[in-house]
């Protein structure tokens, strides 16, 4: 029997005019039936705030902004949607991306049938901006080790997307912090870790959408930079194996070499490499052998 537990899909948007229709047509045309939709707009400027009144006509979903319809960040786009959400699930979708047929369905009969659980995932594939099939994201050998350390220091499944979340954890760990402006899904993943026991099932449950204008494509030195900050705050609350906050800032400092090196500052760059290999030298070794 189908559960009557509403299910809350979030989407922030923010000049999304090209993906919006599809991304939400990908959650109206769920099979599960007691979905509510809320799409809140964070002050897009090509036309995204006024398709959105016509997917509202068209479909009753919810769309919010901000007072003044000013650009907040995403971070605060989801927490007045959260403010508003009245499910006893929360699902969150990147207004470029995409839910597969039957996700929604499938994980909230996973937690009506584990209470235990707080937080169910499941496999993806990335596609690109029309739509092609570009690579799998896990796979059905996967196994979820419930382990706040491996959270923190790989951030192995995306929250938004994959995850469907029970609102009594949003409830526990707090709001997503609007400081900043990228990375938060990782700092609220973290927090979730912490808390909760998490599940995966191997069903592919998500459309993930790579092209050269998505968020995961844009500010990278800020992302890396903000994990900096994430780490801190993560050491500080949660007792953390000493080598994995090492390794995590290992890894830190290697992707701003990526992203510095990038970008043609070779100083910079080097500079965090040699961080990194100091903190974490056997992983470095086998990045620099082509091992991993």
């Amino acid at each position: 029997m189908e559960s009557q537990g509403i299910v809350s899909v979030v989407i922030p948007a923010f000049n999304r005019v090209n993906f919006i229709d599809q991304t939400v047509t990908s959650v109206v045309s769920q099979s599960y039936s007691y979905v509510e939709t809320i799409v809140v707009d964070d002050g897009s400027t090509d036309g995204t705030w006024e398709r959105l009144d016509d997917l509202r006509q068209k479909h009753g979903i919810k769309v919010l902004t901000h007072e003044g319809r000013e650009n907040r960040g995403q971070s605060a786009a989801l927490n007045l949607g959260l403010q508003e959400a009245i499910g006893e699930y929360i699902a969150i979708l990147d207004s470029d991306d995409l839910f597969a047929p039957g996700k929604l369905k499938k994980q909230v009969r996973f937690l009506e049938e584990n209470p235990t659980v707080g937080l169910v995932y499941g496999m993806g594939q990335a596609i690109d901006g029309d739509g092609q099939y570009l690579y799998d994201i896990l796979c059905p050998d996967h196994l979820e080790p419930n382990d706040p350390n491996e959270v923190l220091l790989d951030c192995y499944f995306l929250l938004p997307q994959n995850a469907l979340v029970r609102r009594s954890v949003f409830d526990r760990v707090g709001e997503f912090e609007e400081s900043f402006r990228a990375a938060q899904d990782h700092d609220m993943l973290i927090r979730i870790a912490e808390v909760t026991t998490m599940a995966f099932i191997p069903e592919t449950l998500f459309y993930y959408r790579r092209h050269g204008d998505s968020i995961s494509s844009n500010g990278q030195e800020l992302r890396w930079r903000n994990g900096f900050e994430i780490l801190r705050r993560a050491a500080k609350r949660y007792p953390y194996r000493r080598s994995t906050i090492r390794k995590r800032a290992a890894v830190l400092n290697y992707r701003l070499w990526e992203t510095y090196s990038g970008q043609g500052q070779r100083g910079r760059a080097w500079s965090h490499l040699i961080w990194a290999g100091l903190l974490d030298p056997a992983r470095s070794v086998r990045v620099l052998l082509g091992w991993e």
